[in-house]
Formats: C-alpha cells, sequence, structure tokens
C-alpha cells in the first residue's frame, strides 16, 4: 500500500514499517491512523510476519500529532452539540482502535525510538511489545504542554510499562524522561549508541523472535495481554484454556530436534486471516 507517511518492507519473515516524513518530525495527520492499521491488518492477514519493526527517519522518531490538526480543527472534533460530541467519542475511540491494533495483532512489535518520541509518538510506542533507544532519544507526554490531556492510549498503558510516579509526573508536567532514565524505569530494553546500532539491535532481536514457534510466541503475546488487564486467578484459568487450544506436539518436537543438532527450527506460518472485509478491517 502507498502511504506519505512511512514505508513498508517485508523479508524473512520479518516487516520494518519505517515513518518517513523527517521534514515534518515524522508528525501524524488523521490518515496516518488509518494508514497504520490497514498497513499492520495487512501483515496480520496474510499470517507470515513473525515480527514487526517500527522505526523512523531523520533526527525524531515522532514529534505526535501534526499541529494542523488543531489549528483547521477538522468536523470531527466539533464539541458544540450533543450529536457532535457522540461523533467526537466515535472518532476519537477509531483513532484508540488504530494504535489498539499493534497491541492486538498475532506477532511481536519491536519500535525503535531515535530522538524525541513526543505526545502522540508516546502512544504509538506504548502500544508496541518491546522499546528500544538510541542514547539521543527522549520520551514526553506533550498534552498539557498544549492544554489536553493525552487521549490516545499511553495513559491507560504507560503506568502498566513503569512505576505509576514516574507515568504521572510525565503526565501531569510534560518533562521529558532520558534514553538512561526510560531504561532504568523499564521503558525502554535497550540503549543504542545512535540509529545504525539502534536497527541493527531491532533486527537481531527480530530474528531471534522470527526463529521461535509462530504459534508459541502468539500464544506468549496473548497470555502476557490477558494477564495485563485480568487478576491472576483469571489468568490462569485463561492460560489452561489457550494452552488447550494452541499445544503443538509437531512444534514441540521441532524444537528439540533442532536444539539437538545445533540448527534452527523450521516451524509453518500461521494461517491467514480470510474472513476480514478488505477496508472494512474492525
Amino acid at each position: 500500500m502507498h502511504s506519505d507517511y512511512f514505508q513498508l518492507s517485508t523479508e524473512s519473515s520479518i516487516a520494518h514499517l519505517q515513518l518517513n516524513r523527517p521534514n515534518q518530525l515524522n508528525t501524524m495527520g488523521l490518515a496516518f491512523f488509518t494508514e497504520l492499521r490497514d498497513a499492520v491488518l495487512s501483515l496480520e492477514d496474510a499470517g507470515d510476519t513473525r515480527a514487526l519493526i517500527i522505526s523512523s527517519t531523520g533526527k525524531h522518531f515522532s514529534a505526535g500529532m501534526a499541529l494542523n490538526v488543531f489549528t483547521d480543527m477538522p468536523d470531527e472534533f466539533d464539541i458544540s452539540s450533543p450529536r457532535a460530541r457522540l461523533r467526537f467519542q466515535n472518532t476519537l475511540r477509531n483513532l484508540m482502535d488504530c494504535f489498539d491494533t499493534l497491541d492486538q495483532v498475532r506477532f511481536p512489535v519491536i519500535c525503535a525510538v531515535q530522538g524525541g518520541c513526543i505526545g502522540g509518538g508516546l502512544d504509538l510506542a506504548a502500544a508496541c511489545d518491546i522499546r528500544i533507544c538510541t542514547a539521543d532519544a527522549f520520551f514526553v507526554l506533550q498534552e498539557t504542554e498544549m492544554g489536553m490531556t493525552a487521549d490516545l492510549g499511553v495513559l491507560q498503558r504507560l503506568p502498566k510499562i513503569i512505576p505509576a510516579g514516574v507515568a504521572r509526573q510525565m503526565a501531569y508536567t510534560s518533562e521529558r524522561l532520558g534514553a538512561e532514565r526510560a531504561l532504568a524505569v523499564g521503558l525502554v530494553n535497550a540503549v543504542l549508541p545512535d540509529s545504525e546500532a539502534l536497527l541493527q539491535h531491532a533486527m537481531v532481536l527480530a530474528q531471534t523472535i522470527a526463529s521461535k514457534s509462530p504459534l508459541a510466541v502468539t500464544g506468549c503475546k496473548i497470555a502476557i495481554n490477558f494477564a495485563r488487564d485480568h487478576n491472576t486467578p483469571e489468568s490462569l484459568r485463561h492460560m489452561a484454556l489457550l494452552q488447550s487450544a494452541i499445544f503443538e506436539t509437531q512444534d514441540l518436537a521441532e524444537a528439540i530436534s533442532a536444539w539437538r543438532g545445533n540448527r534452527k527450527g523450521r516451524f509453518d506460518a500461521l494461517f491467514p486471516v480470510t474472513t476480514r472485509e478488505t477496508g472494512n478491517h474492525r
């Protein structure tokens, strides 16, 4: 698919979505959200993607929502009447769902951040499975600086990734969280010296994930996501049901054989999703 906001490539079951508006600080217009959703769901539907890397070009990962979205204020953001406010709610939920797609797809998503990860950029990063960054990276919940509350999922996800007090301070103050502090609080898994090392690290991580049984990896993502949003007894009951559904003796035998033979395992891709209607993903 064509996008003015990013380019998407796939090699050896690893997809790479790269934001490519460096002159605009990789800001996001309204079209960005549906284009991102549709691109990610196309990978989901095909079934052969085992990991997705999201990175960017230029100095900053993303400066968030493009300012013209707020200055031009499209009809979807009108709050002048009950009917308008209902439309606003539906519009906002649709934008939330676009980032939620990253959380819900079957494959892990690795977010590689260089420079600033600001506002909506942090909403995007928080929806990914794993985050890594460059040494010059910083993370900002910018919205209170603009007189509004962040509303695309970061306030719901961030306190489940880092200590709640740190998330609250970021939200209330719009202070920057630097790379080393982000590593210390668990927002990122690694800090790399520059963008070249960042992408190399992301690719090695993606290749390691891709070498495992995709069914087993997907099972991990489903179980971890469920446990994040439910209590332990509910999560254990869910795990029993999940494992009974996805336990695959062939993958188990192949993994053991590969380990004993000091070779890479050979695992079938997941089945494609064939019931989703084109242009009506969710």
